[in-house]
């Protein structure tokens, strides 16, 4: 077996997935169910918030890849950096979930360099506001500014719904912006 039951009944291939298998209501709610740092954080902090502080922090028109940029997690979880890059098999499903992302939302698999640069303020931020202190430095936070406003964990119930409410308004914006193009 190599398929999973979504939230929304969907029966959803790990190692075949289609656009078709991509339904943004369980993107909001495996998202915000999904806690980031694997739970080792001060209280429960959810990918969907994280991603919605991304898409906050990037120019309109990359709102919508940055808001998707870590919706593969939806279908097989949160794993940690330092693990991942040891797993090339994850990375070829991750992958291959990620370009059936972009098919179903018409995005580019290539993330704009200011969704990744907004994802790392996010992290700084994140490891400020939200992780145990610690004095080791994050060699991939060398020279990255935290924002400026803190970040107040969203119960999950709420985080699904400003995730899929903004998911369905950028959809709507990316739609417009394309027909007038």
């Amino acid at each position: 077996m190599t398929w999973i039951i979504t939230q929304s009944g969907q029966q959803f291939d790990l190692l075949r997935p289609t656009a078709a298998m991509i339904k943004p209501v369980d993107i909001a709610h495996a998202l915000s169910r999904l806690c980031r740092f694997n739970g080792h954080t001060r209280a429960h902090y959810s990918v969907a918030q994280h991603s919605l502080i991304v898409a906050s922090l990037v120019p309109a028109e990359h709102q919508l890849v940055a808001l998707l940029h870590d919706a593969t997690e939806a279908y097989i979880g949160d794993m940690t950096r330092p693990l991942k890059a040891v797993l090339p098999e994850y990375q070829v499903v991750e992958n291959n979930i990620w370009l059936a992302v972009c098919t179903r939302f018409s995005i580019l698999p290539d993330l704009p360099a200011c969704v990744k640069q907004a994802d790392m303020v996010a992290l700084a931020t994140e490891r400020r506001d939200l992780m145990p202190y610690h004095l080791e430095e994050w060699e991939c936070l060398r020279g990255v500014q935290p924002m400026t406003d803190v970040i107040v964990p969203l119960p999950a119930d709420y985080a699904s719904m400003a995730f899929f409410t903004q998911l369905m308004n950028l959809m709507q914006s990316d739609h417009r912006r394309r027909l007038s193009a």
